[in-house]
């Protein structure tokens, strides 16, 4: 897979896990009532983050909402939160994103700044991605302990015959939305993660290779550098570069035919 497609994909997927994300939090039915026993019922309960619901027969629905917060059970405060960071994360990680696009010039950005925002878009949807899954099994971890709990103390043994004292609740939808929104923003996030790797510029790592004039016949002195060769006896156009200034000798060689080439 390209880069490019590697990244709008996980761009893409991060999206629809920030839907998810939303919807799942917003949802009433994180816990519904249990009808195992009682299929045929006339009112209907279910539970949410922010509310409770009771739905009739009839179709007639009323919701009440949390009016505590001190009163709430830590448990379902620690997901609220989980939640919410989860969906914080993943919209700041969505504005990066989209200056990290590499279909989408912005100004003189180089491919380095773009690995740079794509790898800190693709932690912050992974980090996203954990709290929203964090957060829905520990919702579903306290509705399993209730179920049991309950299971234990609403059945009664009284001659063979079983009664059911109290309601128990079970796994809502808005759960299963939880989850598959917090893989979506986790698959995501990696895709952004290794993205980032195609974006970063490759380092060319030059090797320094000193010449050295080859003879004996080259001096060194302070002011500057006098090369000759073992021709120089019998020539009149020596030059001597001391400092940056250069001087030659009165006499000029002739020109040669080669002087118009």
């Amino acid at each position: 897979m390209s880069t490019t497609r590697c990244q709008v994909v996980g761009f893409l997927l991060s999206i629809l896990g920030l839907a998810g994300c939303i919807v799942a939090t917003e949802m009433d039915m994180w816990s519904t009532q249990d009808l195992y026993d009682n299929p045929v019922t006339a009112v209907f309960q279910y539970e949410g983050l922010w509310r409770s619901c009771v739905q009739q027969s009839s179709g007639f629905t009323e919701c009440r909402p949390y009016l505590t917060i001190l009163g709430l059970p830590a448990m379902l405060q620690a997901v609220r939160a989980l939640m919410i960071v989860g969906i914080v994360l993943s919209v700041i990680g969505l504005l990066v994103a989209i200056f990290a696009l590499k279909c989408i010039r912005m100004g003189n950005m180089d491919d380095s700044a773009k690995a740079k925002m794509t790898l800190t878009s693709g932690i912050m949807f992974i980090i996203a991605g954990l709290c929203a899954i964090a957060g829905v099994s520990v919702f579903a971890n306290m509705l399993v302990t209730n179920f049991w709990m309950s299971t234990a103390s609403m059945f009664t043994s009284m001659g063979g015959m079983v009664q059911t004292v109290q309601t128990r609740y079970t796994f809502g939808a808005a759960l299963f939305v939880g989850w598959v929104a917090g893989g979506l923003t986790l698959i995501g996030g990696v895709l952004m993660c290794i993205a980032c790797r195609g974006l970063a510029p490759e380092e060319t790592n030059y090797k320094a290779v000193s010449y050295h004039a080859s003879g004996h016949n080259v001096a060194y002195r302070p002011g500057g550098f006098k090369a000759s060769t073992g021709f120089e006896s019998n020539t009149r156009n020596k030059k001597i570069y001391d400092g940056g200034a250069r001087t030659e000798d009165e006499g000029q060689s002739p020109p040669s035919k080669y002087d118009y080439v």
